[in-house]
């Protein structure tokens, strides 16, 4: 039974050890010396190397050490068939709930403008509208949006969500499908993209959707940069049409130094830390759902095929 792991950067030999640790009854092997790789049952990865996976010719499963799929599934030459097992869990899901909570406070608030201020030694009170007369959405109702959503309703905000198909959830007004869409958006001040990369959502966030939501709406993008049209929401930016943009993924990272994100005004800019998995947490439950998947036991993180996520 063997496992090989690929983790780009300096954090896979501390991901190899700690997965090793947390799989005695398993080898587990390095990426670059993965062994005969007739043995190799399983791959545990975060965005392999290009037809990569296509060389270990008896996988069982491959293991995203992530909630999304999608660098997975970027892979041309992907092998057909094979399940794929996403990496959620309490931890990853605490990460995200403080992270969409910490931004959506500091844009409720307008900390941007407060913080802008103190250079100029400027004393500015801002009157702000209270939690549950400001209007937030959360697009993508997994179990981070769902979570997300339900977080915000419960410190008082009069939250929605959106999701393909209908959800239901305490505290939240749930909207779903193309039907409902612009009544989602049309009631939104503060938009939280949470979803799914999928060929349907990809450059979702573009002008269109901008032009659905109220004047001076505000975005935080916690999914994928993918999502996003640049060009569109610097041109939302800078008519007005939206406030101000959190993002947390982006297309190309690390961001270029030369992108025109980095000096806007109206937007911040976190590398891609909303909800950054770590071996403590995250190998425990890729170490559970793999001895569950061996076991030929059902799999809750087990990803649907044919809905991609």
């Amino acid at each position: 039974m063997a496992v090989v792991l690929y983790v780009p950067g300096p954090r896979a030999p501390w991901w190899l050890d700690h997965m090793r640790a947390l799989l005695p009854e398993f080898d587990v092997r390095a990426w670059d010396e993965p062994g005969d790789r007739m043995d190799v049952d399983y791959a545990v990865v975060w965005k392999p190397p290009a037809r990569g996976l296509k060389t270990f010719p008896n996988l069982k499963a491959i293991v995203s050490i992530g909630a999304g799929i999608d660098h997975v599934l970027a892979d041309p030459e992907l092998p057909k068939g094979i399940p794929i097992i996403r990496t959620t869990g309490f931890d990853l899901t605490q990460r995200m709930r403080e992270y969409v909570t910490l931004h959506v406070l500091r844009l409720h608030r307008r900390l941007p403008d407060i913080e802008a201020a103190q250079p100029r030694r400027e004393w500015l009170q801002l009157i702000n509208p209270p939690a549950y007369e400001r209007r937030v959405g959360v697009m993508g109702l997994g179990n981070l949006g769902a979570d997300c959503a339900q977080t915000l309703a419960t410190i008082g905000f009069d939250t929605a969500g959106w999701s393909r198909t209908a959800k239901s959830l305490d505290g939240v007004t749930c909207f779903s499908g193309e039907p409902d869409f612009d009544a989602f958006l049309g009631r939104t001040e503060i938009l939280v993209n949470l979803l799914p990369l999928t060929p349907a959502t990809d450059g979702i966030l573009s002008k269109p959707l901008f032009d659905r939501l109220p004047e001076g709406a505000m975005i935080i993008n916690a999914a994928r940069g993918q999502h996003l049209v640049e060009s569109d929401l610097l041109d939302a930016l800078d008519s007005g049409r939206i406030a101000a943009a959190t993002l947390d993924v982006f297309h190309q990272e690390p961001l270029p130094d030369d992108h025109p994100f980095w000096d806007h005004p109206k937007i911040l800019i976190t590398p891609h830390v909303a909800s950054l998995i770590d071996p403590e947490a995250g190998g425990k439950a890729i170490a559970a759902n793999l001895r569950l998947f061996h076991q030929g036991k059902p799999v809750p993180d087990l990803v649907d095929l044919e809905q991609g996520y």
